[in-house]
């Protein structure tokens, strides 16, 4: 039973009589009026009238205590024999809590997380207290080895939480740790990694102090090393190509050791490269120079040397050498002494009229062949007597001039080959409205690959591979009315900067590749070729050595393609045909298995309640008052809460309107009489 008001004027209203009351009861109190007490109660009465007093009856039906339990069912709760405890946990607890009065049990299991995202249970336990009434909850169980990767989410509970812990005090793991690694690396420099093999938990004496760690760049054959184990390892190490390296790292299982997963890491690295040095030589200058002048020296990671000859060797007119401005051109220094420091040579319009000897450009052709890179955007002097081709430059140059130079306009068009070649394949869209040229070397293709053409389907732009190294040829010197957006231009940069990644062996601009990239669990793979022949099926060979073998679709000209989702995380190797690829799915050691040993470590500073470890036994489930101890050395606490639902409920006036008014009239007429004396008349 409890009282409201229900007032029948506004309260200001009510407070208002109530001061001009008090007022009235001062000055009959001053007066010396003898009915003054009734009076005022008269005027109390009628003030209560007013406010209207409510007698409210609520009928109420107690409700049942909840008591919440999360199931770590994540995967690192499959070691050992966590999964029997967890069974035998969760029997008990259903159990005990079925024997409680009024009590009722809410179950909830966790997986593991979305992208690797680990064991989410605070999550799931905050999303299970909020569709509870927080009067209702008397307590929450976890039921995990401890390797919550949640633990900022843990909710604030009126209830004690406690903790039944999996795992065995015997467990013991070994770990192969990624101290530091670098997101990126420069080619050619030597990069450490820092890495560690160490064991946790009950090791068992007698095991070696060394283990044989391996290690694979790529899909290249592995390297095996015999390392120390509990000691920071240097792993001294130099990227074999541009782009993202991946390095396998592994070490072999122990008998006994909780888990092998975590005994091996992935580790992708970008290879970059520092300082891109490039030869620029111009023949002689003209309108087409400042392209290739502007390209390179538009990128801030390239070393630019460029020389243009003003004065060939047969120019005579009588100036004395010493009030030339000019200066020479250092041949020996760039073509003998320091020719491997360059990445890239360009020779443009170049004609050799004397300049070098013979010898240096047997040094070109070596360079080459060992890996260098030559470009060649060649002019009328091609086919002339002083030609690049009548050097021992022949040799890896792929176009023999015919001597004939084209001087009419003409459209430059893609091969078939150039609508697959990935230097050229992307400035397809548009081809049919760029502008025109109006000049070019007329040559006979050697070798290589024609990719564009001119005038009578001659060939105008060549790539060819030499030894280990990469030649190109542009046979004309007009690219540059691309730039100067001569009837609508054309792709000139995109061409040039595409054609010199291609040459300095960028990875995504390979011909024949077998490219695949990860997003969450799902594998984008991609096969690029210049073949018409049939390719063979994709081999797919998972972490756990078993093998798939898929066909590619195809989706465009030299264009295959196959989407699959991967069934675990690790390390996939694909293969197809020749080629060879690896990409990681995830990380090697998933999270669940970064730090697999059960531990209450980290949750305990978040329990209210006890903790128990399942292989020492199970407690039993005790009501206890609020403020109480919550635990004890077999048994765990819950607070009852006490908590009621409201079924019915009674309102009514404390009196009728009629009835305040007769008590006022009542009050106010014993004082009247009080004060007209006659009682004490009537006595007389």
């Amino acid at each position: 039973m409890s009282v409201f008001w229900d007032p029948l004027t506004p309260w200001p209203m009510i407070w208002a009589l109530m001061a001009l009351a008090g007022l009235a009861v001062f000055v009959a109190i001053w007066r010396g009026l003898r009915g003054w007490p009734l009076r005022t109660l008269a005027l109390m009465i009628l003030i209560a009238g007013l406010a209207n007093p409510i007698l409210q009856q609520e009928t109420r039906k107690p409700l049942s205590d909840i008591v919440i339990m999360v199931i770590d069912q994540s995967a690192s709760q499959s070691l050992g024999d966590r999964a029997a405890q967890t069974g035998d946990a969760v029997a008990h607890i259903r159990a005990a809590v079925a024997a409680l009065p009024n009590t009722e049990l809410r179950e909830v299991t966790v997986a593991d997380g979305a992208e690797d995202a680990g064991t989410l249970a605070m999550t799931a336990l905050s999303a299970a207290v909020a569709k509870e009434p927080n009067a209702r909850i008397a307590g929450a169980i976890l039921v995990t080895d401890g390797q919550v990767h949640d633990l900022g989410l843990t909710p604030k509970l009126p209830a004690p939480l406690h903790l039944l812990l999996t795992g065995n005090a015997a467990d013991w793991d070994r770990r192969l740790l990624i101290q530091n690694a670098p997101a990126f690396a420069i080619l050619g420099e030597e990069v450490k990694l820092t890495l560690k093999i160490a064991d946790f938990g009950a090791v068992p004496a007698g095991l070696p102090p060394v283990v044989d760690l391996t290690i694979a760049v790529d899909a290249d054959a592995p390297m095996t090393f015999s390392v120390p184990v509990g000691q920071d390892l240097e792993l001294p190490l130099r990227l074999p190509h541009a782009g993202i390296n991946v390095l396998n790292m592994s070490i072999a299982a122990q008998n006994g050791e909780i888990t092998d997963r975590n005994n091996s890491a992935v580790v992708q690295i970008n290879g970059v490269r520092d300082r891109l040095r490039v030869l620029l030589v111009s023949g002689q200058p003209h309108t087409g120079e400042r392209v290739w002048r502007n390209l390179l020296k538009s990128d801030p990671s390239v070393d630019l040397v460029h020389f243009t000859i003003l004065r060939p060797p047969e120019k005579q007119d009588d100036i004395p050498v010493e009030e030339l401005a000019l200066i020479a051109f250092p041949t020996r220094e760039l073509f003998v002494e320091k020719i491997k420091d360059f990445d890239l040579i360009i020779f443009d319009r170049f004609a050799m009229r004397g300049l070098l000897p013979m010898e240096y450009m047997d040094n070109i052709v070596q360079y080459v062949q060992d890996g260098g890179t030559v470009l060649v955007a060649a002019g009328p002097e091609y086919g002339s007597v002083d030609s690049l081709w009548r050097t021992p430059l022949a040799q890896i140059l792929p176009a023999e001039p015919t001597g004939r130079v084209i001087n009419q306009g003409f459209q430059p068009k893609l091969t078939d080959l150039g609508l697959r070649h990935p230097v050229t394949a992307d400035l397809a869209a548009g081809a049919d409205k760029w502008g025109r040229w109006f000049r070019m070397d007329e040559v006979t293709a050697l070798r290589g690959q024609v990719v564009m053409t001119g005038p009578e389907n001659r060939p105008l732009l060549i790539l060819d591979r030499v030894g280990q190294g990469r030649v190109g040829f542009l046979a004309s010197d007009q690219v540059w009315l691309w730039g100067r957006d001569f009837e609508g231009g054309g792709p000139q940069l995109d061409l040039l900067r595409r054609l010199a990644h291609w040459m300095l062996k960028e990875p995504d601009l390979e011909e024949d590749a077998l490219l695949a990239t990860a997003k969450s669990d799902v594998l984008t793979i991609t096969r690029r070729t210049l073949s018409d022949a049939p390719l063979g099926d994709l081999t797919i060979t998972a972490p756990d050595g078993q093998a798939v073998t898929l066909p590619m679709v195809q989706k465009g000209a030299g264009q295959f393609a196959l989407t699959w989702a991967a069934p675990m995380v690790g390390l996939y190797r694909l293969k197809q045909g020749d080629l060879e690829r690896v990409v990681a799915v995830g990380p090697a050691a998933p999270r669940e298995f970064a730090e697999p040993l059960a531990s209450a470590d980290a949750i305990i500073p978040l329990l209210t309640g006890g903790v128990a470890r399942i292989e020492d036994g199970l407690p039993n489930l005790r009501a206890i008052r609020a403020g109480r101890t919550t635990y004890g050395r077999d048994w765990l606490g819950i607070t009852p809460r006490g908590a009621t639902e409201t079924i019915g409920l009674q309102v009514r006036p404390f009196l009728p309107p009629w009835a305040w008014a007769i008590l006022a009239a009542f009050s106010a007429l014993g004082g009247w009489l009080i004060e007209g004396r006659r009682i004490k008349r009537r006595a007389e």
